[in-house]
């Protein structure tokens, strides 16, 4: 029978959660460098300092969404590879997770939060995520699939084609398409 958890337990996990929750509504509204943890405080109905007891700082919550945005893409790369997909179907579930939520894609792969810095095992999700691309392809194949794919997300997601006269998932498929048709480059990766 598995462990039931306190009461104290399951509200701490409950308060947690909620902090997170505002803590994604703040990151949207006004980026990741905006994150105020008093702000947070006054919408879960706590003290500033009472917050604390959740999150022993800006960055370890911080930390925590981005370990959460990581496992989320590494999650959803995951189910797509134990159903059979192809570069395209993995570039395609990127590009989905990517635009369902941006603040969240820009929070682990846009500009870093200023005077933040990761722990060193927060990147091991990220490595789950590289190692799918190098099940289904050649490592510098997978090195330029990320590197090319998510210089189009970026730019797409940031508005950055707006008033062009571009359509972003044409685009995105014809790097893809461009990706797929070029033969590996040898010698470029070491991470393999």
């Amino acid at each position: 029978m598995p462990e039931v958890a306190s009461p104290r337990e399951r509200y701490r996990a409950q308060m947690r959660a909620e902090i997170k929750q505002c803590a994604w509504e703040q990151i949207a509204a006004a980026g990741a460098s905006a994150l105020s943890l008093n702000a947070i405080a006054k919408q879960v109905g706590v003290s500033g300092p009472a917050l604390y007891r959740y999150y022993a700082s800006r960055d370890e919550l911080i930390t925590e969404l981005i370990r959460d945005a990581y496992r989320s893409l590494a999650d959803t790369f995951r189910r797509a590879r134990d159903s059979g997909a192809d570069l395209a179907e993995l570039a395609a579930a990127l590009r989905d997770w990517a635009l369902s939520d941006p603040q969240r894609y820009f929070l682990v792969y846009g500009t870093p939060v200023p005077g933040y810095h990761a722990p060193a095992d927060t990147t091991e999700i990220s490595d789950e995520i590289m190692r799918v691309l190098l099940e289904a392809t050649t490592a510098d194949r997978a090195l330029s699939f990320w590197t090319r794919l998510h210089g189009v997300l970026s730019l797409e997601l940031a508005g950055h084609f707006t008033g062009m006269d571009l359509d972003p998932v044409a685009l995105f498929a014809k790097e893809l398409s461009s990706l797929q048709d070029c033969p590996p480059v040898e010698g470029t990766f070491k991470g393999a």
